[in-house]
């Protein structure tokens, strides 16, 4: 890894209790994804989510880069609250495979680069189903919120969270502010709730949200953070975000129409590329309402 030095460890160490799935094939899946990963996380503050002992065995956040990491690591300092945070950047391979040696499972970038942190490059929704409603529900609403987007002149791009629900990212040109982005995001949702009572749910009160799809519209802020596409989800199976073209999302009948385990993933990629590649390289100008 470009002669950079990385004594791996533990790699037999069980992280799902899946036959076989090892801390060593969680490298194994990011270091083949890396190619894909990598362009999402360039440049972006990341929130490493550990377990340290397995999926079963507990996890913590941390924002502060850990201070044994390697030199090579870079960081980026941002202000959080009435304090700075040493933020990891995931900008190469060495790193990616050093957060993955650390039981990194999940990636959760910032939706802004570090150097415009005010400046989020997605306008971003995150579908959350309360049970009884599930992904094929939240696929639903995924369509109806692209419909709504498109009339605003905005292309958007779906994925799976890798759990239960789902996201929608809008790439944006960067020029835009949260304070821009979140009520937009908002009004969206409360549209889509007023037009779809039955279905949509804007507000985060559980007993509202009971087999209904919660558009959040909250994660459209400068210190939240949403879980990156190719990252693993740390579930009893090794899970992971997965882009998604339109037309499945159009025809998914069956929860595994659109639930990917890691080596699909790897398949999907060899045979698709990056779907989620347009989130990057779409640059779109926030609408003024």
């Amino acid at each position: 890894m470009e002669g950079r030095q990385l004594r791996l460890t533990n790699l037999d160490k069980v992280l799902y209790p899946v036959p076989g799935f090892t801390k060593g094939q969680v490298i194994d899946y990011y270091t083949r994804v890396a190619p894909y990963v990598l362009p999402h996380l360039l440049g972006r503050p990341l929130t490493l989510k550990r377990y340290p002992n397995g999926v079963d065995g507990g996890h913590f956040y941390e924002k502060q880069c850990p201070s044994h990491r390697p030199d090579w690591v870079r960081t980026a300092a941002i202000p959080v609250s009435r304090k700075t945070i040493d933020f990891c950047l995931c900008d190469d391979l060495p790193t990616l495979v050093w957060a993955a040696n650390l039981a990194d499972l999940e990636l959760h970038p910032s939706l802004s680069r570090a150097e415009a942190i005010e400046h989020p490059t997605t306008l971003a929704f995150d579908l959350d189903p309360g049970e009884p409603a599930g992904i094929l529900e939240c696929c639903e609403v995924a369509c109806l919120l692209r419909g709504l987007l498109g009339q605003l002149g905005l292309e958007c791009f779906p994925k799976t969270s890798g759990s239960k629900g789902m996201q929608v990212y809008a790439p944006l040109d960067g020029e835009a502010t949260y304070d821009q982005t979140k009520p937009l995001a908002q009004a969206l949702a409360r549209l889509l709730e007023t037009r779809h009572p039955q279905l949509v749910v804007s507000t985060q009160k559980k007993e509202l949200r009971v087999g209904r799809v919660l558009v959040d519209w909250s994660q459209n802020d400068e210190h939240k953070t949403t879980v990156c596409v190719y990252s693993l989800r740390a579930r009893e199976w090794p899970t992971v975000s997965t882009p998604l073209r339109w037309a499945e999302v159009e025809k998914a009948r069956d929860p595994g129409d659109v639930t990917f385990e890691a080596g699909a993933v790897l398949e999907r990629t060899a045979e698709h590329g990056d779907l989620f590649a347009p989130v990057v390289e779409l640059r779109q100008r926030l609408p003024e309402l």
